[in-house]
């Protein structure tokens, strides 16, 4: 994992480790993020988005070639900041393996270990509070006006990379109930070629990103 605070990076390892994750690099340069990324090939990595030397986005686009070189190592960025342009850059043309996460997530060990599975298992974990703010986007003659309130609540758990069985849970509904929901959106979105799982948590977050 990439921190270059030490006793942040520090709490977030031994977070990981009380978990049961084996953390094999922690480090507090970009540049030996992608160094160790590529020397252990770990399944998922952790970076911070401001990085050393120039504390700009080195953190994230670490993680942009890491993903980009390493497509079997699972990459998720935490940031302190509300910006919903670097989820999607992060995401890019493929959802797969990839999670961003507001810093102040990280306070609950349950979500970031959440992350950290989803993530190793090929799936996507994005903050609900940048898919929030994606969904809430203020457009002209938007199709998002003609959702109902609950595809609302579906679309955004689809864009943070639930699976229709995570969703019912979550909504405490039924999987058919979430099917339902998830067939009007596409329709009402223009999303019906959009297959499911990876593909379609892509084709909603290039559509909120639009």
């Amino acid at each position: 994992m990439g921190e270059d605070q030490a006793l942040v990076r520090e709490g977030i390892v031994r977070m990981l480790e009380r978990a049961g994750c084996t953390v094999l690099a922690a480090v507090g340069t970009a540049t030996e993020l992608v160094h160790e990324a590529r020397r252990h090939k770990p399944d998922v990595v952790i970076t911070d988005i401001r990085m050393p030397p120039q504390f700009d986005e080195a953190g994230l686009r670490a993680a942009i070639e890491i993903r980009a070189s390493e497509p079997g190592i699972g990459v998720i960025v935490l940031s302190q900041f509300l910006d919903d342009t670097y989820a999607i850059d992060l995401v890019g043309d493929r959802a797969e393996g990839v999670g961003y996460l507001l810093k102040e997530k990280v306070a609950s060990p349950e979500l970031l270990v959440d992350a950290v599975r989803r993530v190793a298992d090929g799936g996507s974990a994005l903050d609900p509070d940048v898919i929030a703010r994606l969904v809430g986007r203020k457009r002209v003659d938007s199709p998002l006006d003609g959702l109902t309130q609950r595809e609302r609540e579906v679309l955004a758990l689809m864009a943070e990379g639930h699976s229709n069985s995570g969703i019912a849970a979550k909504l405490v509904v039924t999987v058919p109930a979430v099917e339902r929901h998830v067939t009007g959106i596409f329709s009402k979105l223009g999303l019906t070629d959009a297959a499911s799982g990876h593909r379609r948590v892509l084709a909603v977050l290039r559509y909120l990103g639009q």
